[in-house]
């Protein structure tokens, strides 16, 4: 067994009570503290390099950040909250969100989305709360929110939605997700405008039912005007094709029995 008090071993238990291990640098835009790193209002146009990777918030709010590009966050595989409200953000990339399969809290308001990629959200499987209110959405296709089994808490008020029959989808997604939806009253559609201030929630199948009519109808026109010309040409074509069966057979007739030809045409 070592002497631990030998004078070498003292002084560097004294060295090390002195100079203790060196924290994760903090970047410089950004307050840190354990776990945490706020990196809120201080006009940043793209998320910061070298965040701690134990980092579990992630605070980006009131910033011109405008692109969220691949794996911006695939060092951060701790992050529990990821807060970048009050940004110019109007592009999220498919990959953007990759490795971020811990997290559980995404706001995402207020800022310029307009279309979402259908895999943005795939890798966050343990998100519970998700506000992207106050965006510029006119619509948002379900899929987008399929691979989230742990949400809870969806926000989407404040958006321009176009309740057409291109919501009709989103409509029944969330018909069916009531609990999840906060502040649901809000939910409003903003066009066309004799639905200004609609309930989107207050839509029922009914309220659909010129979308299938059309889309019936859509349908039926295609079907004429793609299966109309190919009737037509398959029926000259076979039509063509009989005819030369015809005065094929013909030929082969008077092929095989000439006698006969010749006898009717020597007739008087």
């Amino acid at each position: 067994m070592g002497n631990w008090r030998h004078p070498g071993t003292l002084m560097g238990a004294f060295l090390f009570l002195l100079c203790p291990l060196p924290l994760p640098a903090c970047p410089g835009a950004c307050a840190c503290s354990v776990g945490e790193v706020d990196c809120s209002d201080h006009e940043l146009h793209e998320v910061p390099h070298n965040i701690p990777a134990n980092t579990s918030a992630l605070l980006l709010d009131y910033n011109f950040i405008t692109v969220l590009g691949p794996g911006s966050f695939s060092l951060l595989p701790m992050l529990l909250r990821l807060s970048l409200p009050h940004n110019h953000l109007g592009t999220i990339h498919s990959k953007a969100l990759v490795g971020l399969g811990a997290l559980q809290e995404l706001d995402l308001s207020n800022n310029y989305l307009t279309v979402l990629p259908s895999e943005a959200f795939r890798p966050l499987s343990s998100l519970v709360m998700l506000n992207l209110g106050s965006n510029r959405l006119g619509e948002l296709e379900p899929k987008v929110l399929y691979g989230l089994p742990q949400l809870q808490v969806l926000i989407l008020n404040s958006n321009p939605w176009v309740c057409t029959c291109s919501i009709q989808p989103l409509w029944h997604w969330l018909s069916l997700n009531r609990e999840k939806m906060k502040e649901k009253s809000l939910l409003l559609c903003t066009f066309p405008e004799q639905l200004s201030k609609y309930p989107i929630l207050a839509f029922r199948n009914e309220s659909f039912r010129q979308c299938w009519e059309n889309s019936l109808f859509v349908q039926d026109y295609a079907f004429f005007l793609l299966v109309g010309p190919f009737s037509f040409l398959a029926s000259i074509c076979f039509c063509i094709f009989m005819g030369s069966v015809t005065v094929a057979c013909h030929n082969l007739r008077k092929e095989s029995n000439p006698w006969r030809s010749l006898s009717v045409c020597r007739r008087p």
